[in-house]
């Protein structure tokens, strides 16, 4: 496992670069996911705009008004950290990270204050002097049409944070005593850490659509457009989840691999975790040892983010490939729910979790929600095919 890309680069290239350390693996494979999502929805975005499906929209712009004052602070603050922190971080990396977690040198107060400030100053003074030379003795203002496309970096924006919010929020209210701890020893780490992937999708998916609707943005075919850049980028945040091993992996799996499965290299069937994030298991005898990590897992485990990875590629597949065939809008993402939902289901039965009884069987938070995904998905389709036949 590498925590962070430096552990990856320095096991597979030898480079010794101290700053990567700032990089978790599962921070970073988390931003490739809204990276990924964000681009197939543009893609899909732009393909239905030839249709005429999203119009363009009207934005006022201001021509030569002189200084901004809110851009002018935004830069200087940038300078600010640029020469106070992230210089000071690459200069001193080596030394910084020699010992303990990364992230602590970058939130402490050690820095160059005063290049920062010179930086402040300069970029800040950059901005002002760009502005003041397109300053107008009047402003212009215009309207101007922008494409439904333009919407995506700040849907993107939108998604995140509140994705990453709603995934804090359903992991402790699935995890009730870590929420005491959230709040009284509050922490860069204790948020980023602990995250409920479907909290993130429905508090994720609940704002988008709102800030749609005060855009203007057909709704229906948004989520259709939505929906295949969705899963493939729940493929790709489980890979963070894998090859950080942060705890999200299956119950244990000692048996032997099947005989109709012996094609298949065996870490595909369990895996033990070296060097997983979260310092579980027993400590490492033998192989690769990375200072500060260094335990693998005494049992090893079904390696669920690998199977959670190839399933969303293959519903991301399906998908894709059915966008332009089917035209009643909505039934894309009516399958999404359904498929996701069918995925999440079954592999919570070989899933680490929390589990309550229930009907006789033991759920969890995730079953529940996929349970109700592939209703409501279900249900959805049929309105939405009924509906149709009714206008046709």
């Amino acid at each position: 496992m590498y925590p962070t890309l430096y552990h990856f680069f320095f096991d597979a290239f030898g480079w010794d670069w101290p700053f990567l350390k700032l990089l978790n693996s599962f921070g970073f494979f988390v931003a490739m996911a809204f990276v990924t999502a964000s681009y197939l929805l543009k893609l899909e975005m732009k393909r239905m705009e030839k249709k005429g499906v999203f119009l363009p929209y009207p934005v006022q712009q201001i021509t030569g008004a002189g200084p901004q004052w809110g851009e002018i602070v935004t830069n200087g603050v940038f300078g600010f950290i640029l020469g106070w922190k992230i210089i000071f971080v690459l200069i001193n990396g080596q030394k910084l990270f020699a010992h303990g977690m990364a992230q602590k040198a970058l939130f402490s107060s050690e820095g160059y204050v005063w290049l920062g400030l010179l930086l402040a100053l300069v970029l800040g003074g950059w901005k002002y002097w760009e502005d003041k030379k397109k300053q107008l003795p009047q402003p212009k203002k215009e309207v101007v049409m922008e494409p439904a496309h333009a919407l995506v970096g700040s849907i993107t924006f939108v998604a995140a944070v509140a994705g990453m919010s709603g995934a804090k929020l359903f992991h402790l209210l699935e995890n009730p005593r870590e929420l005491v701890d959230f709040f009284t020893h509050p922490s860069l780490e204790g948020f980023i850490s602990g995250l409920t992937i479907y909290g993130g999708i429905i508090v994720g998916s609940i704002v988008v659509l709102l800030y749609a609707k005060k855009k203007g943005l057909a709704l229906l075919p948004l989520a259709d457009a939505a929906a295949p850049g969705m899963i493939l980028a729940y493929g790709v945040g489980r890979i963070g989840c894998q090859v950080s091993g942060d705890g999200d992996w299956g119950i244990d799996n000692p048996h032997p691999i099947p005989n109709a499965l012996s094609f298949l290299p065996k870490w595909l069937w369990s895996y033990d975790y070296p060097n997983n994030v979260n310092g579980m298991g027993v400590d490492i005898t033998e192989g690769v040892i990375f200072p500060g990590y260094g335990t693998h897992l005494e049992i090893p485990v079904f390696p669920t983010p690998l199977y959670e990875t190839i399933l969303a590629t293959v519903i991301f597949i399906i998908l894709w490939s059915l966008r332009k065939r089917i035209q009643i809008p909505g039934i894309i993402f009516g399958l999404y729910l359904i498929l996701n939902g069918i995925e999440r289901f079954f592999i919570e039965q070989i899933r680490v979790n929390n589990f309550i009884d229930f009907l006789g069987m033991k759920w969890t938070q995730a079953m529940f929600i996929a349970v109700a995904m592939v209703i409501g998905g279900s249900a959805f389709i049929y309105y939405r095919w009924k509906t149709h036949e009714r206008r046709a």
